[in-house]
């Protein structure tokens, strides 16, 4: 069986480079091309390894993707980037594969109506570690029976959204698990200084920290009468996310149009 084709876009970046030493570790993966704005012309095993892999970074994704011939794209860049980045990809009928945050649910729709029109598939993924998506999962089931929750998330400095795609995402199954349960609690509270109590998305208030040392973290507070449940992920190294980020790029192109969520290729949906 011919190894599946990757170009990795973003290649330059933390993620990036962490995708490519995956790929590099893992049977019937390819990596074939680097597209990045920085390190153009530079050779990408000498920037991830230090050492030539005989690939050279380039700035222009159409074209690395027409010279590889590419079966996936994965994209870790910036939400301004990243739709622009599907977009191309569907065009050439390459699959995606899409950590980067950011994109707006009417660009997802969007991307998935110009993906099913070119039988591509696409993954997108707020958060590839296996143990981030349980998070999920079990802060949807533990709504359905607290009153009150409220969302910390903490990644590093750089990160340019906030809050979290996961923390978003959180929000978003804790509204759904809660249903058959009602609303949240509501609230008759007065902030003395503007924000303190964090931004309210879907009824739950998420906190956003940005801290030197911090990869990505996540903790869900419920609490009720007499009782308080904590939900708490850590991904302490990038590492975390390759599982995940290799299952994708072996799915994709078993799929039309996108699929939103790790969680549905762990599922089987």
């Amino acid at each position: 069986m011919e190894a599946i084709r990757v170009v990795v876009s973003g290649a330059c970046g933390k993620m990036g480079r962490e995708v490519i030493k995956g790929i590099w570790r893992e049977e019937g993966i390819e990596l074939v091309g680097a597209v990045d704005i920085k390190g153009c012309g530079e050779d990408i095993g000498c920037i991830v390894e230090g050492q030539p892999a005989g690939i050279v970074v380039t700035c222009d994704l159409a074209a690395a993707l027409t010279a590889t011939k590419a079966d996936v794209m994965v994209d870790f860049t910036h939400p301004l980037a990243v739709a622009g980045n599907v977009r191309t990809a569907i065009a050439h009928r390459t699959a995606a594969v899409v950590g980067t945050t950011g994109l707006k649910e009417a660009e997802r729709e969007e991307l998935h109506q110009l993906a099913n029109a070119r039988s591509v598939g696409v993954i997108i993924a707020p958060n590839f570690a296996v143990g981030a998506v349980l998070l999920i999962q079990f802060a949807g089931q533990a709504a359905r029976f607290f009153p009150a929750v409220e969302v910390i998330e903490r990644h590093h400095p750089t990160k340019v959204d906030a809050p979290s795609g996961t923390a978003l995402q959180i929000a978003e199954r804790i509204q759904e698990g809660r249903g058959a349960a009602g609303a949240a609690e509501a609230r008759n509270e007065k902030e003395s200084i503007l924000n303190v109590r964090g931004g309210d998305v879907l009824s739950t208030r998420i906190h956003s920290l940005r801290v030197p040392g911090s990869v990505a973290h996540h903790e869900v507070i419920f609490g009720g009468m007499g009782q308080t449940l904590t939900l708490k992920h850590d991904s302490i190294s990038r590492e975390s996310f390759i599982p995940g980020v290799m299952l994708a790029i072996r799915q994709v192109r078993q799929i039309r149009g996108v699929v939103f969520g790790l969680e549905n290729l762990l599922t089987g949906k």
